[in-house]
């Protein structure tokens, strides 16, 4: 009889069930024996859950806040994006037992971004706003991808002129502070604009003023709880063509699902099964 392997989600506070409804959905679909679950666990909590997953050789796991980081010396391999970007979301339990960091933020990002532009951002004019763990993948995907400009927006300067030192060197770009008067000019001249920061989520209000938003962009929130931000609300108002993060999130948990499995492409379960909590109005940030 075949064993059921774990996977998990290690953070905290763990609120959300969109992971595991996607991924045991998967699971189930594919007839694979596994079953996915929340770890709430603290800092002092994560080497032993690390060790835990070696030794019971699980899937692997994925990891968000507060733990992309300090997961990094326990693991026996980082892969070169997640090395680059500083921060992993995944780790794959090889079948030797090695744990094996990589980062799927950056290709969940850029599918959203594609959905949404009819194709990749090469030679648009970008402004993204945020310096934290997702403005970072943001940021390294799009200098991959060749913009015409990437305009980096942080609550200081100095924080977002050392993202764009760090990950986007060989782009032409800026760096600007939130409250900056040169902000409106990039702005009205942007083709797309990227809240990469918990505002609409755990703040509330538009993260800039929509109002001076140029008329032919594009409006990419990577939040997706609530399914509608302030942002969102007020850009679709205004005639501009937008998207959440649940193309991203889907796209992070199909990539990471067959990597550990070796299934064929979830994605259109893991998005069925995740539409009910999308759809949620009680949804908890």
């Amino acid at each position: 009889m075949t064993s059921t392997r774990l996977a998990a989600l290690l953070g905290t506070p763990l609120r959300r069930a969109h992971s595991p409804a996607m991924h045991n959905a998967a699971f189930a679909a594919f007839g694979i024996p596994g079953t996915y679950v929340l770890r709430d666990i603290g800092a002092d909590e994560l080497a032993a859950e690390v060790t835990r997953a070696r030794d019971e050789h699980w899937f692997g796991f994925q990891i968000t806040a507060p733990h992309k980081r300090a997961i990094m010396p326990m693991l026996d391999e980082i892969e070169p994006g997640a090395l680059a970007i500083g921060a992993l979301n995944c780790v794959e339990v090889t079948d030797d037992g090695r744990l094996v960091g990589f980062n799927t933020d950056v290709v969940g990002f850029l599918a959203g971004a594609e959905q949404l532009l009819g194709g990749p951002p090469t030679d648009r004019r970008v402004v993204v706003v945020g310096t934290g763990g997702a403005a970072r993948s943001a940021i390294y995907g799009l200098a991959q991808q060749r913009p015409q400009h990437l305009a980096v927006v942080g609550r200081s300067g100095a924080a977002a002129a050392d993202l764009v030192a760090e990950l986007a060197s060989g782009t032409e770009t800026a760096a600007i502070a939130l409250d900056d008067p040169v902000l409106a000019s990039h702005l009205a001249e942007a083709e797309l604009v990227v809240n990469a920061t918990s505002v609409g989520m755990l703040s509330p209000g538009p993260v800039v003023d929509v109002t001076l938003i140029g008329q032919g962009a594009a409006v990419y929130d990577v939040v997706y709880v609530p399914r509608t931000t302030v942002l969102l609300e007020q850009a679709r108002a205004a005639g501009l063509r937008c998207l959440n993060g649940e193309q991203m999130l889907v796209t992070q948990a199909a990539v990471t699902f067959q990597r550990w499995t070796g299934s064929p492409d979830p994605t259109d379960v893991m998005r069925e099964a995740a539409e009910p909590l999308f759809a949620d109005p009680h949804a908890q940030p």
